[in-house]
């Protein structure tokens, strides 16, 4: 994943990683947890009737310029031009998310990196129920704690990843995948259907998320939700004050935190 206009230290700097920086384990967990962190998912660009741009260049200057985020596709992109120039082996998977009622297409874009012999699940990009950290492939069937969350890896009868977190003290599958490496190309479709289809969550509500080391905030529609060491909070907001808390909670610059709804 290359970009003319991506550069390691500008990354650095968007994220605020001043640690160690080298193709390790100890980096990609670094990295993956600050760029959690700082950089919010949100379908802002969806929002506003624009079909969200897979080109790297619009990527990389949406992020590390304009300070804003993005979804899967982009906030992934973005962490898969950092491995790159770390030296960090990756691939990119489709995964197809679970939680839908009906069987959904693999719309969604994780990233297995490859480091130091170990195969790990990182992904920055799937809102609520997202992992925080990355996940060893070896560890199937292994409870991980991340924070105040717990997740966990499991092989299905059709030797697929599924990926499970634990919700309200019920295992509940959040996505599945195989390791069948994509190209950048083939998510163009899903993008396409994420950014237009009326049926796209992301085309029918507002959505954005951070994460911070304790929880995270939760932005859909005008209902405002943030959890804190497992405390949940819920707040609807007047629609004079989305563009304040996007700005002030979820550092999107006022010019274009508006949702276009």
């Amino acid at each position: 994943m290359h970009a003319s206009n991506f550069d390691l230290p500008t990354y650095l700097q968007r994220i605020g990683h001043t640690g160690h920086s080298g193709p390790d384990t100890a980096t990609l967990h670094a990295l993956m947890r600050r760029q959690l962190f700082t950089v919010p998912f949100e379908n802002l660009d969806v929002q506003e009737g624009k079909i969200v741009s897979l080109v790297p260049e619009d990527i990389a200057e949406k992020i590390l310029r304009q300070g804003r985020g993005g979804y899967c596709y982009e906030v992934n992109g973005l962490f898969a031009m950092a491995l790159q120039a770390l030296g960090i082996a990756y691939r990119f998977v489709a995964a197809r998310p679970m939680f839908y009622p009906a069987r959904r297409p693999r719309t969604h874009m994780a990233v297995i990196a490859e480091v130091e012999g170990r195969r790990w699940l990182c992904d920055l990009g799937f809102g609520s129920y997202g992992i925080r950290a990355p996940m060893d492939l070896d560890a199937v069937g292994v409870e991980v704690a991340q924070d105040c969350d717990t997740f966990q890896l499991t092989l299905d009868e059709r030797g697929e990843y599924v990926l499970k977190a634990r919700v309200e003290g019920e295992w509940a599958n959040q996505y599945a995948f195989d390791l069948s490496p994509q190209e950048w190309i083939d998510f163009v479709p899903a993008n396409y259907l994420n950014s237009t289809h009326p049926e796209a969550i992301f085309v029918q509500k507002l959505l954005v998320v951070l994460h911070h080391s304790t929880g995270r905030a939760i932005l859909l529609d005008d209902m405002l939700k943030t959890v804190t060491n497992g405390q949940v909070e819920k707040r609807q907001l007047a629609r004079e004050e989305i563009g304040e808390v996007l700005a002030n909670l979820f550092g999107l610059a006022p010019a274009v935190a508006q949702p276009g709804r």
